[in-house]
């Protein structure tokens, strides 16, 4: 998608505004505005760029558009925070004294003779306008962005201030005026209807409100900028044997860099000398350093805490890794989250209807007989107090915030559908190898024959398998010569795909492979048969072996689970999510893995290009799925899902493909996903919720429904320090999710519960009790209380009192019961 930076949005009503002129065109399929970043997103049906027509549209509806280059989509969000700071300061300098000779005398304040309404108020009107007037001039931007769209009728959020407090100051040039041309009492009486210190009012408060967005907004990209810091500007690079410091956007691919210890690593790379560790937590999200060997892969943005090395630079610029985070969290916060299309619909044409009802109000008031002066004021309040920047900033300020502390986190989403998506996952599909378990295979079984060492089972082994690229003889290779064994030599090496292979070794013939080869070559296994089946019925891959035509033993070989996968499905479980596991393994090994996660839903045996018809099929029970894999063949499924997530070590084709990439090298990133999800969606309701009541109360309030009962009638004044209030409130509360931790989210997932054990009587008993329950998975503390004869466990919720209670009689002891 092409990127443009537009200019001259203020609120929500401008981002529809810039989005309805753009979609006009014939040629676009999709556009995305992002009031936050003032920037947006453009695909074309034809794939031509068309920047001339599209900025030109832009321009039409009042706004400025400017083609960003690729490298600049990634900046952070600028914010008028400056300037907006010094705008209010200024107009606050003017406010003071304005307010001082507008009410001093009615608040008993002393006076000079000169300023007193009473006294001389046509001079005192003067010195009001002489005060109110630079503060307009200083707030003018209100006023030419407001009348300018208004004229296009486009108005905005600035065009409600420019009516509201232009009314405010031209009635009380009127007024002003008036007062030139009257005497005597009428002078008087025309001053009470002075508004110059409301316009002024309205416009400082504003500006105040303006500012602390802006500054709210700033802090909203906080993660992107920390990420844009993990980039070090300079760099040596050893060339033609003479190292230089050079800018990091001078480096290439095939440099030879020196990294100090306190560096960061300024690009992707290999590591060419050394065993080093490196701090990756940034990019990761991991605690713990990271062990890099030469040949190893480096990643740009990591911190190398003590070590002097060289690398070999081999992506550099826009292609490193840390500047593809950067980017994808950058246009993650940009999307907009389905969520907020009602809010977009309201914002599109609010301020039109606040107008309207702005003048419905003066209408009324007039009518009923308060006259022009109450009725203007009560007009005035409507238009200040409505506030659509609260409506259009409750989701996309949540959406960057959450994005960004996913990517702290290790988790990139890729827009804000997938983060709003996840929370609805009620089914999530693991893919077996390279995901739940570790992708490589090793040794689980040795048994030898009878009268055969494990010494002499392995050196045949070893020195039959040497010759192998297949991963089982590697397996076997890598076995055996951590026990010391080293291959002997052999001859006539032949394989048989699919069965296994045969050589001469020692002067005799010996074979290697599945029992069905030893049988075609002679090798009885008769007295092995239960012990094969056995081994098999685990899901274990058999390799058997023989030589002199007498079967020497055999070694089991299988893919490891990957250490926080049974802790990963307790923790999905807790959050009423149902693991499934979908493989195209044998039902055995599939079966063996998802018992050892603690999955209870196995569908294997699945080829690659039916496992996304599977995901479909759980899909046609209504509920949302994800779809957690690594590979190539993972791909399909992963597309297919409502919310497809890719395992950050997995292949290209599966990130490319993934909604959710889970950048570091735990599964517990995915029920971390699940948790910031839910999170970020409970925020964005808040925030509309807010938005929403503020509005519907507000708005009435203001137009003077409460006046016929309760003489209550609010003042434009206190209308704009609501409407500031309104939008810096729904950024605050966003910036909460800044302190989102996926630990704490956790432990609410926690359950506290007593248990009454009957057959205590000794300390042996206790800790007996206390180490039966806390092997149970999912229990993280359990306290027995050997006088009340109970056990208070603090367990997941996936962990039933049944569980509880078996782990407990197991232990020889009785539960009475659970509470």
């Amino acid at each position: 998608m092409d990127r443009y930076r537009v200019e001259g949005m203020t609120c929500a009503a401008c981002s529809a505004h810039v989005d309805k002129a753009v979609r006009k065109l014939p040629f676009i399929e999709d556009v995305q505005v992002d009031l936050l970043g003032g920037s947006m997103r453009v695909q074309t049906r034809d794939g031509a760029a068309h920047t001339q027509e599209i900025e030109s549209a832009v321009d039409k509806a009042g706004y400025h558009a400017v083609s960003d280059r690729p490298d600049k989509a990634a900046q952070p969000v600028k914010t008028e925070k400056e300037p907006m700071r010094v705008r209010f300061w200024t107009s606050f300098v003017f406010l003071v004294p304005l307010m001082l000779i507008g009410m001093g005398q009615m608040l008993g304040l002393p006076m000079p003779a000169f300023l007193r309404m009473g006294e001389y108020p046509l001079t005192n009107a003067l010195i009001q306008l002489m005060l109110a007037t630079p503060v307009l001039f200083i707030n003018r931007k209100y006023f030419i962005s407001g009348f300018k769209l208004l004229i296009r009728r486009a108005p905005n959020m600035d065009s409600l201030i420019a009516v509201g407090s232009g009314a405010a100051y031209a009635y009380g040039v009127i007024i002003l005026l008036q007062m030139t041309m009257a005497q005597g009492a009428q002078v008087h009486e025309l001053a009470k209807n002075l508004y110059f210190e409301s316009a002024v009012m309205i416009l400082t408060l504003v500006t105040l409100g303006r500012s602390l967005e802006a500054r709210a907004k700033g802090r909203t990209t906080d993660a992107i900028k920390k990420l844009m810091a993990l980039a070090p500007d300079t760099v040596s690079v050893v060339r033609d044997g003479q190292e230089s410091v050079i800018p990091i956007a001078q480096v290439r691919a095939g440099d030879v860099l020196r990294i100090r210890p306190g560096e960061r690593i300024p690009v992707d790379g290999i590591l060419l000398d050394g065993d080093i560790s490196v701090d990756q937590s940034h990019i990761t999200g991991e605690s713990l350093p990271a062990d890099k060997h030469k040949g190893d892969t480096l990643v740009a943005g990591s911190l190398n805490p003590a070590f002097t090395f060289l690398m070999e630079a081999t992506r550099v610029g826009e292609d490193t890794t840390l500047q593809k985070i950067i980017r994808l969290v950058s246009e993650a916060g940009a999307s907009k989250a389905p969520i907020a299309r009602l809010a977009d619909r309201i914002s599109g044409v609010f301020v039109p209807i606040v107008m309207g009802i702005a003048l419905i109000t003066f209408a009324v008031w007039m009518i009923a007989g308060e006259g022009f002066s109450f009725a203007l004021s009560m007009a005035i309040t409507v238009l200040v107090i409505s506030c659509p920047c609260a409506l259009g900033l409750a989701t996309p300020v949540a959406i960057m915030v959450g994005t960004g502390v996913g990517a702290l986190h290790g988790l990139l989403f890729r827009n804000g559908e997938a983060l709003e998506t996840l929370h609805r996952v009620k089914d999530i599909v693991f893919d077996k190898t390279g995901t739940l378990t570790e992708g490589r295979m090793t040794v689980h079984t040795v048994v030898p024959a009878e009268n055969v060492t494990e010494q002499e089972l392995l050196q045949t082994a070893v020195s039959l398998e040497a010759g192998s690229e297949h991963p089982l003889a590697k397996a076997v290779v890598a076995y055996g010569m951590k026990t010391g064994i080293n291959p002997s030599a052999i001859k006539d090496f032949k394989a048989a795909a699919g069965f296994g292979l045969s050589a001469e070794l020692g002067g005799e013939a010996a074979f290697a492979g599945k029992p069905e080869w030893m049988e075609q070559n002679g090798v009885s296994l008769a007295a092995y048969r239960d012990q094969l089946t056995a081994i098999g019925s685990q899901g274990v891959s058999v390799l058997c072996f023989a030589r002199g035509g007498q079967l020497l033993g055999f070694i089991g070989i299988a893919d490891t689970i990957k250490p926080d996968a049974a802790q990963t499905m307790q923790m999905l479980k807790a959050l009423r999510v149902k693991p499934w596991l979908l493989t195209g393994d044998r039902k055995e090994a599939a079966q063996t893995i998802a018992r050892q996660a603690g999955i209870d839903d196995v569908i294997a045996e699945v080829l690659p290009a039916d496992k996304a018809g599977q995901v479909a099929a759980l899909q046609s029970g209504g509920s949302a799925v994800a779809m957690v894999g690594d590979g190539i063949n993972d791909a399909p499924a992963l597309k297919q899902a409502d919310v497809g997530l890719a395992m950050g070590t997995g292949t290209d084709i599966a990130m490319e493909t993934a909604d959710v990439i889970l950048n570091s090298r735990g599964l517990k990133n995915v029920p971390d996903a699940i948790c910031l999800s839910r999170a970020v969606i409970r925020n964005i309701k808040q925030n509309l919720f807010w938005a929403f009541f503020y509005n519907v109360i507000g708005i009435p309030v203001a137009a003077g429904l409460l006046y016929p009962f309760f003489g209550i009638a609010l003042s434009p004044m206190i209308a704009a320090a609501a409407m500031s209030l309104s939008s810096v409130t729904v950024v605050t509360n966003a910036l909460r999710l800044k302190r989102f931790r996926a630990e704490e989210k956790k432990e609410k997932v926690m359950r506290q519960v007593t248990m009454h054990i009957e057959g205590m009587s000794c300390n042996h008993c206790k800790m007996a009790v206390e180490k039966a329950l806390l092997e149970v998975p999912g229990v993280s503390k359990a306290q027995v209380d050997l006088e009340k004869k109970t056990a208070e466990v603090s367990a997941h919720d996936a962990v039933s009192d049944e569980l509880l209670t078996s782990a407990v009689e197991l232990a020889g002891y009785t539960v009475r019961g659970v509470s």
